[in-house]
Parts: C-alpha cells; structure tokens; sequence
C-alpha cells in the first residue's frame, strides 16, 4: 500500500540564461509547497547545470521539458531535450570556467543517469532522497472516495483546496 500519492511538476520552456533563473524559481516553490526545503538548494543547482548544458549543447532546437516527481522518499528531476547525443563527465581543467555540470550533479545527488527519449532526445535526470519533509505532507483528495468532488454539494473546506497537487507549466 502507498502511503503518499506521487506528485509531479512540469515546465516546459526554451533552455535560455533568462529562462533557467526562472525555472530555479518555479523548482524552488513547487519544492516549499511540498514541504521539502531542506532538497531545494540541490534541486536549483541540478536543474541548473542540466538547463546549462541544453542551452550550450543541445540541437537541434534549444526546447525542453524539465520535470519534478516526489515518489515516496525520492524526489527526481529530469531534464528532456531532442538531442541525442548522451553528455559525458569531463575532468575539467583546475583553471577551466565550465565543464564540471555532471560532475556536480554526480557530487550532490544520490545517483542520476541519461536515458534515450523516443527517435530522437534524451533525458538527462538525478535524484534527491527525500525523507527530510515526506512524512509532514498534508494528505491529497481523493474525489469519489470521500468527497462528491469539486462541483459537489459538500463544501471543500480551504485545507482540502491547499492540499491539492499543484500542476505547473511554462510554455515559451
């Protein structure tokens, strides 16, 4: 038995510097909403190397879709992209300015990974474990199962409404 439903976030966007300060932010409060604080500082800096790397690497286009999944005790970020070329952890030179992305994805994650995405793309992911803030998660509704639903005749009280999954999407 599940004891707390997944929750998932998706924004898609074009992988540009003006962009990615944006989607930090939108992780960021999805992350606070969740009641996981403590993860938000290695979420950003991930999501971060990660939008880096579309906007430095990635073609044909520059689109993408970056997801957040809390599953149980492990939170997952995901970036998806259309190019399929599969980035590799370089040894950056001790005076280099860029070139260490994975390499600090690798360092404050628990693991992470590149996976082919349909004929053309990958997506490139890590995880966080999450067992700092899960417990303290208010419970979802489940309509049809305790509640008439949203259009009921059953007043939904304002912690029901806030317990509701957020569902985020920036398209441009």
């Amino acid at each position: 038995m599940i004891s707390e439903p997944s929750r998932h976030c998706t924004v898609e966007l074009q992988a540009l510097p003006s962009r990615i300060g944006q989607v930090r932010r939108i992780i960021s409060a999805q992350l606070r909403y969740w009641h996981l604080d403590p993860l938000i500082d290695q979420a950003a800096l991930g999501v971060t190397e990660l939008l880096t790397n579309v906007h430095r690497h990635a073609q044909p286009d520059k689109s993408c879709t970056v997801d957040i999944e809390l599953l149980l005790d492990r939170l997952t970020v995901s970036v998806h992209d259309h190019d399929p070329r599969v980035p590799t952890v370089n040894e950056a030179d001790s005076f280099a300015t860029s070139g260490r992305g994975l390499a600090l994805i690798a360092a404050v994650s628990e693991s992470w990974g590149v996976r082919p995405s349909g004929a053309a793309g990958k997506v490139v992911w890590f995880t966080l474990p999450a067992t700092c803030g899960t417990s303290t998660l208010p419970p979802l509704a489940v309509y049809g199962s305790t509640t008439d639903g949203p259009f009921g005749s059953v007043p939904i009280s304002p912690e029901v409404v806030a317990a509701a999954p957020a569902r985020s999407a920036v398209v441009g």
